[in-house]
């Protein structure tokens, strides 16, 4: 039987979730988390053979949860869901020790081949997953940085962001609600490895993507 541990805190598709992994054959799961302070407290009670967790998490999110297993626990195999699946930020996590990454549109076949893969082979790729990486490492070096990973809508969401204008102003300027643009924002934060506006603005400006 394999032993699966989750960790999201939307908990109606957790439970739908759990109760789809429990209809596989061999699996059950053991326990569930709201975040990823809660996970690792349970971990320390009981070890799953995998770890099923979500990226993004209130208080501890899945890279910090992934960076504290690497730490603590290696031996657990883990398998990330998230929406976002840009280049550096599936390096950030492999980097972390992670062996697998799913969408959360996942198909229940799907998902139970990474199950299964990860505790025969050490590791689910998918042929998009795979694809995105290669694409990354292979392309000419002289191709900046962040010509790689950030889109004309990232750009320009950049530019506005070294002006002197708010979020909100900034979502009308691109025709966009507010929400988006502070999921763009968060987006970006990881992409580029800042945590500020100020992190941002330094960043375009060390680039030349702004000249100020």
């Amino acid at each position: 039987m394999i032993k699966i541990a989750l960790a999201d805190d939307h908990k109606l598709l957790r439970n739908a979730l759990a109760s789809l992994i429990n209809t596989f054959e061999n699996c059950e799961v053991i326990f569930e988390a709201n975040n990823g302070k809660d996970f690792c407290t349970l971990l320390e009670r009981e070890q799953p053979d995998v770890a099923i967790i979500d990226y993004n998490m209130p208080e501890m999110n899945g890279l910090e949860c992934a960076n504290w297993m690497k730490d603590n626990y290696p031996q657990v195999p883990i398998l990330m869901l998230t929406m976002y699946d840009t280049e550096l930020m599936l390096i950030k996590l492999l980097q972390a020790g992670v062996k697998g990454f799913m969408k959360k549109d996942i198909h229940p076949n799907e998902l139970n081949k990474a199950i299964q893969s990860v505790m025969t082979e050490g590791f689910y790729y998918s042929v998009h997953t795979s694809a995105k990486l290669a694409g990354f490492f292979t392309e000419k070096e002289s191709i900046p940085f962040w010509e790689k990973i950030l889109s004309e809508q990232d750009l320009t969401f950049l530019k506005l962001v070294c002006s002197e204008l708010t979020y909100k102003e900034i979502a009308q300027e691109m025709n966009m609600n507010p929400r988006t643009i502070d999921s763009m924002r968060d987006s970006m934060f990881d992409k580029l490895d800042v945590k500020s506006r100020v992190g941002l603005t330094m960043y375009a400006i060390k680039h030349g993507l702004v000249i100020i």
